[in-house]
């Protein structure tokens, strides 16, 4: 093994929280309480966890509008990310933002995007400023199959390697663009490959497997650090919801969803391989704990205060 075990003991307990706060959202959204989309990440936390392990507060990520398993495992405060989405005025964004543009610059975490593809563009700005800085630091960018199609991602990636910039382009390829099959939606059928062509190192990695993530991030992060330039990771896994909360989810049957659950759950798959280091009550415990930590905030939202409405054309504008 390459993580030690507290290393994993971390690593499960992002995504024990990451499947704790998506799973309370599922049912949370059905109340009619929570205003705007909801996208959920379940089914995909040991990507986020991986890559995430390897960055620090100093190294800045961009999402996409499938952002609460980002957010959490860059280290956003859960409590105040379900004020967010709760659209409460101790939000992260003061409740401005909701669950598709959450943003803490203080962890890096650039913000969640409603724009399809929005997220590259917006790192390789922070590639770019750790390259004139020389600081060491890196830009992430998460970007789902069907974002990988837009061609601003094109025109981010060309520019990230025209620079040679400290950026690295994370393809979550969960096999659907919305309910579009990404051997459908993707030509050349080939995530990776594609981002190879503008010349750089693409690679791809089983987004099931944290270690495996965590490995592979490792490696081109520390690359990128030392002036070795951008490179692309397509990671896969499969997300266990609907495109957002509300989709009827017809594009699969019971029968498919029930045994993409029991073959593909990250968290079930890490119990299994790591059953002779960690205990079961171990993770069992750290379960619990991430459950009471995502009810707490659910309770502490309901009874937070509403943004003043006079407060509703601040943070609108940045004047410098």
């Amino acid at each position: 093994m390459s993580l030690s075990k507290q290393q994993l003991l971390d690593a499960y307990k992002t995504m024990s929280e990451i499947r704790a706060f998506e799973d309370r959202l599922h049912k949370e959204n059905l109340t009619g309480d929570i205003p705007g989309f909801i996208h959920l990440y379940a089914g995909e936390e040991a990507i986020a966890t991986g890559v995430c392990m390897n960055l620090t507060n100093d190294d800045y990520i961009a999402s996409t509008h499938r952002g609460h398993g980002h957010c959490i495992a860059k280290g956003c405060d859960i409590e105040k990310m379900m004020f967010e989405i709760f659209g409460r005025a101790d939000g992260l964004c003061h409740g401005k933002g909701g669950s598709m543009h959450i943003a803490d610059l203080a962890t890096g975490m650039l913000g969640a995007n409603g724009i399809v593809g929005g997220g590259p563009p917006l790192m390789i700005g922070a590639a770019l400023t750790a390259k004139t800085l020389n600081n060491g630091g890196v830009g992430v960018s998460f970007t789902g199959d069907g974002g990988s199609n837009q061609g601003l991602v094109f025109e981010a990636m060309n520019m990230a390697v025209v620079l040679q910039l400290p950026a690295i382009f994370v393809f979550e390829n969960n096999g659907l663009g919305e309910a579009t099959g990404a051997s459908y939606a993707v030509g050349g059928r080939d995530i990776s490959a594609r981002a190879e062509a503008f010349g750089m190192p693409a690679y791809k990695v089983d987004g099931t497997d944290v270690e495996a993530v965590y490995d592979l991030s490792k490696k081109v992060i520390e690359k990128a650090r030392n002036g070795g330039g951008p490179a692309a990771i397509e990671a896969s896994a499969t997300r266990f919801y609907g495109h957002f909360e509300g989709d009827p989810y017809l594009f699969r049957t019971p029968e498919q969803h029930k045994k993409i659950k029991g073959e593909t759950d990250p968290l079930q798959l890490f119990r299994s391989k790591y059953a002779k280091t960690i205990s079961a009550e171990e993770l069992d415990a750290i379960d619990k704990n991430a459950k009471e930590l995502v009810d707490t905030s659910v309770k502490n939202a309901r009874a937070a205060k509403w943004p003043d409405p006079s407060e509703v054309d601040t943070d609108v504008y940045v004047s410098y």
